[in-house]
């Protein structure tokens, strides 16, 4: 075997390259130890085979006077410059550059593409004996003819570059570029592709997100800002709007308690003042959702606050008593003069902050409409209370003892002051018996917290008791 390869020599280092192809193309891309340790090899081995048989590709071939085995020994030794830079571009690539993702990428790929520059020019200076110099100042030249023309594209190559280097953000996190916001899906050498919330791919050049101001809402990946802007007209008092906006925050059990959320006045003019409420939440997948909440909650809790938007001049304004029945969703199917008519047998009472309104297993005599204010619901949980959720305008308690007589099952407590309206259970009994769909629709409403108080309890943790020999011996002592 080893009178063959020096026999022929330049016949083994073609077909070690062939082998090289068909190895790498073999062994599965999962398994990048496997070809890079099978590339080294037959680079090794090539380089030996090369060396043994007198060449070297730091010289030219050796064999000037036989044309075809010059002329393959040429070949052979080019060969040998380009499979080093091969071979120590995936080496330190697996070594230097671990690829998550694609973080590293085009780094990489830019390395790679310089190694094999220097190769190629140490393969014509050393092999073919060409005039470096000469070669690098037409290079150069062609080089900075290239460069302008395609400044821009490389203005986005070398922007990918920082951008992947910094990692201010990487794909799959939700990001906004100058406004726009989506997903990111692919970062290339030109342009970093966002998939954006109305389902379409944003592309936008990296030489732009380099130099644009980027919001990176992934990070920290357990904290999420999400607010709302309200405009509200200048004569309305800001306190007002305000307070209001404080309770729409307090009202939500989405938002984290720290970072703290807040309210404040965003911009103002002669006629509107644009308010904004922001906190935080937990995920990002919940986001849409807990926009839509602070909205109807900000509007709940500002028409009780008495700041309307969009009011009817041409209708008399009603009593908040009147108004609230509108909200109440178990009155909808009343008419308009049933509805008069209920107002009137309601009843305010206040409630300052964190006092109880109903204790479980309290029997309420009335039903109550949350006027003003957030209301915590609290269920047992066999150890002390839980919350269950929060209450706002238009809400109702004490269901329980309006359809059977039963005892409350949650303890309702105020979070901030609140005005209630009661609605004395006769009243409230009339129109059970006149219209079935209020008795349906109050049957539902505590059907519904009923199952909801359940799965909250099932999602609990289950506290785990101490048990064996250690216990045993806790006992006895």
């Amino acid at each position: 075997m080893l009178t063959f390869i020096q026999n022929h020599p330049l016949v083994i280092g073609a077909a070690l390259l062939v082998l090289d192809l068909l190895v790498w193309r073999a062994i599965p891309t999962e398994r990048k130890s496997w070809r890079i340790f099978a590339r080294l090899g037959a680079f090794l081995l090539f380089s030996w085979v090369l060396i043994d048989a007198g060449m070297s590709p730091l010289q030219p071939a050796p064999w000037p006077e036989d044309v075809s085995n010059n002329l393959l020994a040429t070949v052979l030794e080019i060969f040998w410059w380009l499979f080093a830079a091969r071979t120590l571009t995936v080496v330190l690539g697996l070594i230097l550059i671990p690829r998550t993702g694609h973080a590293g990428r085009l780094l990489q790929d830019v390395m790679g593409a310089v190694i094999f520059l220097i190769a190629i020019v140490a393969a014509a200076a050393y092999v073919m004996q060409l005039p470096v110099k000469g070669l690098l100042a037409t290079s150069g030249a062609m080089a900075i003819i290239v460069g302008l023309a395609l400044q821009s594209t490389l203005s986005d190559v070398f922007s990918g570059i920082v951008l992947n280097t910094t990692k201010p953000y990487q794909v799959d996190d939700v990001i906004s570029i100058d406004g726009t916001e989506g997903k990111v899906v692919d970062i290339d050498w030109r342009s970093t592709h966002l998939l954006t919330g109305q389902g379409s791919m944003a592309v936008i050049p990296n030489s732009v997100a380099a130099k644009a101001k980027i919001l990176n809402f992934s990070r920290p990946s357990n904290v999420h800002g999400v607010s709302i802007s309200v405009v509200v007209p200048a004569k309305v008092r800001p306190r007002r709007v305000l307070d209001a906006l404080e309770k729409t925050l307090q009202g939500s059990t989405a938002l984290l308690s720290q970072p703290q959320s807040r309210a404040s006045v965003k911009s103002s003019n002669e006629e509107f003042v644009e308010y904004e409420a922001s906190g935080f939440i937990a995920s990002m997948d919940s986001k849409t959702e807990v926009r839509n909440l602070m909205f109807d909650l900000a509007h709940r809790h500002l028409e009780a606050a008495g700041v309307v938007w969009n009011a009817d001049a041409s209708q008399a304004p009603w009593t908040r008593p009147r108004a609230l029945l509108e909200d109440v969703k178990i009155f909808r199917s009343l008419t308009r003069e049933e509805k008069d008519a209920l107002s009137q047998s309601m009843t305010s009472v206040e409630y300052p902050a964190d006092q109880v309104i109903l204790k479980v297993g309290e029997v309420s005599d009335y039903l109550l409409v949350i006027g003003t204010g957030v209301v915590s619901a609290n269920i047992p949980d066999g150890t002390g209370l839980i919350e269950a959720g929060r209450m706002g305008p238009g809400e109702i308690l004490g269901v329980e003892g309006i359809i059977e007589g039963d005892s409350a099952n949650a303890e309702f407590r105020t979070l901030t002051a609140c005005i209630l309206f009661r609605i004395e259970k006769d009243a409230v009994r009339n129109c059970l018996e006149q219209r079935t769909e209020v008795k349906s629709a109050l049957s539902k409403l505590q059907h519904f917290r009923q199952q909801a108080s359940q799965s909250l309890l099932l999602r609990k943790p289950v506290e785990i008791k101490k048990g064996g020999f250690l216990n045993w011996l806790h006992k006895k002592s």
